[in-house]
């Protein structure tokens, strides 16, 4: 079981930065893949960032690459999208994700561990 806090979302304006954290319960935080996803009003859920617990992989979805960041601190058991260039189309519900999977997970379906969400607004 482990169990995940989002925070760090927020107001901010097209062309600034913002950092998304969460944090999980458990001591074997460094054995799950894990992702972020977004859902903004009237869409599904879909996946922007995840990393893998084995091999370290990243994926991110075409709409946030070379913008976002995904990265891991096992020791903190946190793991971290760093949000550059944000544009109104990013405004979304951001939850963080969790599954015992050892490689990339793509679907929803697919993470057995999820967050509260943090809504992060941006304005044009």
């Amino acid at each position: 079981q482990v169990q995940l806090v989002e925070s760090g979302g927020g107001l901010v304006q097209a062309g600034g930065s913002l950092r998304l954290s969460c944090a999980a319960s458990g001591r074997t935080f460094s054995r799950y893949t894990m992702g972020w996803f977004r859902q903004a009003p009237g869409k599904e859920r879909e996946l922007t960032a995840a990393i893998s617990w084995i091999g370290g992989s990243t994926y991110y979805a075409d709409s946030v690459k070379g913008r976002f960041t995904i990265s891991r601190d096992n020791a903190k058991n946190t793991v971290y999208v760093q949000m550059n260039s944000v544009k109104p189309e990013d405004t979304a519900v951001y939850y963080c994700a969790a599954t015992v999977k050892g490689r990339l997970a793509y679907v929803a379906q697919e993470y057995e561990y999820w967050g509260q969400g943090t809504q992060v607004t941006v304005s044009s």
